[in-house]
């Protein structure tokens, strides 16, 4: 027998001590149908019943118990690793340059910095709000968040995310102009640009939006100045979803739209990845992109 995947023993834990899958999703930060699943993955695994059913209760079955005081000395021994690698971490110093779109910069990172000061207080973190791709190659930056895969065989890239977006616009706006009901009727309203006009131009036609020039009356090279426009009433832009849904000024555009999905590629240089610095970090990036 494979040994079992220690998430499905952790899942197992927590139901088991909490004494319900919603309780035990709370404390792990999972959804329950996915603890859920977890649960009965472990239980394929070893091939018992662990959990029956008491009304809305979970009871451990006779297998269930004898594996519990197990997979508790299993939880213990990984909260001690825990405690040894934060330990590790608290000691890890000096400054890691980490650069990311103005937007992600501001609106999706602040969850995970406050994580690695957390986990490394004595680290400095440097962001490098830029739109433009700065090079690893140069260490203008040590790690950098991209929406394309580097080609160079000198840097590391690792997919942690595939990430999507959709039109959005003010309430204010749409009240004033109406609210479009297809793809097509997108070229009758106002676009905020961002950066380059003919690239998102270029980029909107193969959606069934034909644009020109014409639309985009008011625009920046930043693209918080851009969503902050958005946000005024000035018109439409593509936004990621996770950024747009903490602005209830806004409203997503064609609801039954086919989402814009663009991957989200962590990239540092070989040689920085043996930092343990750099490496804390990037792990930490890494795994907080992949659960999102």
């Amino acid at each position: 027998m494979n040994s079992p995947d220690w998430n499905h023993i952790r899942a197992f834990l927590a139901t088991a001590e909490t004494g319900s899958l919603s309780a035990a999703a709370r404390r792990l930060g999972l959804t329950q149908p996915t603890l859920s699943r977890q649960v009965a993955a472990l239980e394929g695994e070893l091939g018992v019943l662990l959990f029956e059913r008491l009304g809305r209760t979970l009871a451990l079955t006779e297998a269930g118990h004898e594996l519990h005081s197990h997979s508790r000395k299993m939880g213990a021994a990984a909260d001690g690793l825990c405690l040894a690698a934060t330990g590790q971490a608290q000691s890890i110093d000096g400054t890691v340059r980490i650069t990311a779109s103005d937007v992600m910069s501001a609106h999706v990172l602040p969850p995970v910095l406050h994580q690695l000061r957390q986990r490394a207080p004595r680290l400095t973190i440097d962001v490098v709000a830029a739109n433009d791709i700065r090079d690893l190659m140069r260490r203008e930056a040590d790690i950098a968040i991209r929406h394309v895969r580097p080609e160079q065989p000198e840097l590391i890239a690792r997919l942690v995310q595939e990430a999507t977006a959709h039109f959005y616009a003010a309430a204010s706006y749409l009240e004033r102009r109406g609210r479009p009901a297809s793809a097509a009727e997108l070229a009758d309203h106002d676009f905020v640009g961002f950066a380059d006009v003919e690239r998102s131009i270029a980029f909107m036609a193969p959606l069934g939006i034909p644009l020109t020039p014409d639309n985009f009356r008011i625009k920046s090279t930043s693209g918080l100045a851009t969503w902050e426009l958005v946000k005024q009433g000035f018109g439409i832009c593509p936004m990621m979803d996770s950024v747009a849904a903490a602005a209830p000024e806004v409203e997503r555009l064609l609801p039954g739209m086919e989402p814009i999905v663009f991957p989200v590629w962590l990239t540092t240089h070989r040689e920085l990845h043996t930092s343990r610095r750099i490496r804390l970090v990037f792990d930490l990036l890494a795994e907080f992109f992949s659960a999102r």
